[in-house]
């Protein structure tokens, strides 16, 4: 019996194919496996229709492309973990310290909150309201006059119960004229991990991907 020259088609399906099987992560087993079936075909193929030197090299280059393609994906693969892995090692020196997102929370720290607001443009009054989990204000502070960009403060609790201190309400003007401030979230990294390969800050306020990090402080 004899065999008919490879089309496409099928070269694409075997190589679909091998690549489902663990075996197939390896350039040499795929190379080999071809090698085979290549070989195979050359020994049943038609002495009066043989395989001419431009189909043979078609499929040569076919499955050299494969396998050039594997050894590619190999590589960013490792690429991909050192590179996590060099995350990792960077992400650690962040625990302990305080990075800013969006939101409106605030950080308790032996009796003083710490928190975070965005400023569209320098104010001469600023005062941050703290608030309780229905919204209360349970404390005032009066900043004064700060400039624009990103701003952060502290102030006593004193008798205020820190448990119930929960986010923030900033108001600011500048000659008379209100500015538009934004609250944000202050959070204290406790540790860091991968996952799915991308990196996150486990703090005291949650979870956060490092782009949703807008500052570190």
């Amino acid at each position: 019996m004899f065999m008919t020259p490879l089309s496409n088609t099928e070269i694409e399906a075997y190589n679909a194919k091998g690549g489902a099987q663990a075996e197939s992560t390896d350039p040499k087993a795929a190379q080999e496996r071809f090698l085979k079936l290549f070989v195979a075909q050359l020994n049943n193929q038609d002495p009066l229709n043989p395989l001419d030197n431009a189909q043979m090299t078609t499929q040569m280059a076919q499955i050299n492309q494969v396998v050039g393609l594997q050894q590619v994906n190999e590589t960013l693969k490792s690429l991909a973990s050192q590179f996590n892995m060099v995350s990792s090692i960077q992400g650690a020196q962040l625990v302990g310290r305080d990075v800013v997102s969006d939101g409106n929370g605030v950080v308790i720290d032996d009796g003083v909150a710490r928190g975070a607001f965005n400023l569209p443009a320098a104010a001469d009054t600023v005062t941050v309201e703290l608030l309780d989990a229905a919204g209360t204000v349970v404390g005032t502070a009066a900043l004064g006059a700060r400039g624009a960009g990103l701003q952060t403060f502290e102030w006593p609790l004193g008798s205020v119960d820190p448990a119930r201190v929960v986010t923030i309400r900033v108001t600011a003007s500048a000659n008379g004229q209100a500015v538009n401030a934004t609250p944000l979230a202050l959070h204290r990294v406790q540790s860091v991990g991968l996952v799915d390969g991308s990196l996150r800050l486990r703090t005291d306020g949650g979870t956060l991907a490092y782009d949703q990090v807008l500052a570190f402080l």
